[in-house]
């Protein structure tokens, strides 16, 4: 699903992960992580895709709401396990969306 974003200024976070472990309790844990961030405040969106590598971004209204996200005591436990048992490897990146075009 394509999100539905503000006006631009906002903000993207963007995961990109190749996955050692693709196990029940991974995907259990990527909902109940992808729940758990719509509750959020300054959450915009999110919009994911998983081939070879995977590819996640959520859409934050500002670098304040990323960092408590970030910091969020559940989630901080999903980043533990990713590190420890689900992730050969991965990168975030964080860009401000100062423009955006819609079809």
């Amino acid at each position: 699903m394509i999100e539905k974003t503000p006006e631009p200024p906002y903000y993207a976070v963007i995961f990109t992960s190749l996955k050692k472990d693709d196990s029940k309790a991974y995907a259990e844990m990527a909902e109940k992580m992808e729940k758990l961030a719509k509750e959020q405040p300054g959450y915009l969106g999110f919009e994911s895709a998983r081939q070879e590598i995977g590819i996640s971004v959520s859409y934050w209204e500002d670098l304040e709401s990323i960092k408590n996200w970030k910091e969020n005591s559940e989630h901080l436990i999903a980043q533990e396990l990713g590190k420890k048992e689900w992730y050969e490897k991965y990168s975030v990146r964080i860009a401000k969306v100062e423009r955006d075009y819609h079809f």
